[in-house]
């Protein structure tokens, strides 16, 4: 079993990781530093910055001292060497592949990914010259072959949004590493809390801080968190990282940073050039909710698994997709690899299809119909028509989300609140 790396317990790391007294004013609370650039010493030490000869703040786009704290906090969470926040998880998603990926190559990913994801890897990213083969990760052969000589990742979702279906996280990072490539886990569903895939051979993980990091659904954001184990100079794979960059007069990151090449790399090239940086006050915002994120994590999980046994016997219910329940596939991957819990996002298929599942969403009181998850507000969704309208009905199907599927975030209220409202919407849609 993996062990944590740092001494303090996560609650600890949740509250304190990555920040400390404001050294001019005393102030406790990490300050909101609302502004665009900062002002230089002198000529010399200017110089010394634009060269990434030290380390200090130039420009709110590449870094700014509150989304440091957070990035800080978040690779302290997960037990990375570093982080770059990001203006949402889909920047995060790009700012890595912008790192590893050249026009022409591609890389390998799981079917069972957020709608916006597929959309993202099948069809934006073509125009970067980027090709993605998405591959079933529980069929480790398939897995194992679609990995070419053109390939430098591969890319998986655990939990998957929006189905909950876990991967064996294990054997994939074997496949990774036997390829000499980098295994990338979207663990925006798990958080630190239930799940670091980092311990479990993980190079990077991707976060949608939007989520459950944030938590009250009033900030965007994105994080990349880079282990620091890879050795991006092993092979010359990764131009970006283990050659001369032209930028920085001939500068190698991963000869010149170590561990921190990639972290290094992605401010001072990902974030200055794609732009797509992290705003301060959302960075405030989400590190005020990674304070509370263990007990937040606590009471969604608790209310995850009532709600999922609720439906599980509800008549109007055809299935209940949460690994959580004995019943699903992923039970004994969950007791593995998220022992506290197996989220708080699942789905479930009602009788009727289609049209049952909108009367569903509609009917529902309490539940918000929206299109976000993680947010202490439970949450009801029908991604048929939504999240993966974009998807043909086989794509839909194969990532979990098809006609009849509804999908739930259960947020941290009384549960017998949240299953009362499911109980008189699914009557309301059955009459």
């Amino acid at each position: 079993m993996p062990s944590p790396k740092n001494p303090y317990g996560i609650e600890t790391l949740a509250v304190h990781a990555g920040a400390s007294p404001d050294p001019t004013t005393g102030a406790r609370t990490t300050p909101i530093y609302q502004t665009t650039s900062y002002v230089f010493e002198d000529a010399d030490q200017a110089s010394s910055l634009f060269n990434l000869q030290s380390y200090g703040y130039v420009y709110t786009r590449i870094g700014n001292p509150t989304v440091s704290v957070l990035e800080e906090r978040i690779a302290a969470l997960e037990g990375g060497r570093g982080a770059i926040a990001t203006a949402s998880g889909h920047a995060a998603q790009m700012l890595a592949m912008f790192t590893l990926l050249s026009p022409g190559d591609e890389f390998v990913a799981a079917r069972r990914l957020y709608g916006g994801s597929i959309t993202q890897f099948t069809r934006t990213f073509r125009k970067f010259g980027w090709n993605c083969v998405l591959v079933d990760p529980d069929d480790l052969e398939a897995l194992r072959a679609a990995v070419g000589p053109k390939c430098k990742a591969i890319f998986v979702e655990s939990p998957a949004n929006p189905g909950g279906a876990i991967v064996d996280l294990e054997p994939v990072a074997d496949i990774a590493h036997d390829a000499g490539v980098p295994l990338i886990v979207d663990s925006t569903m798990a958080t630190p809390c239930l799940c670091r895939p980092l311990e479990w051979g993980a190079d990077l993980v991707v976060h949608s801080t939007t989520k459950f990091l944030s938590g009250h659904g009033n900030a965007l954001g994105g994080i990349l968190v880079d282990s620091g184990r890879f050795d991006w100079s092993a092979t010359d794979r990764f131009p970006s990282l283990s050659q001369p960059e032209a930028a920085y007069h001939g500068l190698r990151f991963h000869e010149t940073f170590g561990d921190l090449a990639l972290t290094v790399h992605g401010h001072a090239v990902g974030l200055r050039d794609l732009g797509a940086a992290m705003a301060p006050m959302n960075a405030f915002l989400t590190i005020t909710g990674c304070e509370t994120l263990p007990l937040r994590m606590e009471r969604h999980v608790q209310n995850a698994q009532a709600v999922a046994e609720f439906l599980e016997r509800h008549s109007s219910v055809s299935r209940v997709s949460y690994a959580g329940l004995p019943s699903s596939p992923y039970y004994e991957r969950a007791r593995k690899y998220m022992p506290k819990g197996a989220g708080a996002v699942f789905t479930f298929g009602v009788r009727g299809g289609y049209e049952a599942g909108l009367k569903v969403v509609e009917a529902c009181e309490i539940l918000s119909h929206l299109a976000n998850i993680g947010d202490t507000r439970s949450l009801i969704l029908h991604p048929a028509s939504t999240t993966h309208r974009q998807l043909t009905e086989e794509q839909q199907i194969a990532a979990g989300a098809g006609p009849d599927v509804i999908r739930l975030s259960v947020g941290i209220e009384s549960v017998d609140d949240i299953i009362r409202d499911l109980d008189q919407a699914l009557a309301a849609a059955a009459s």
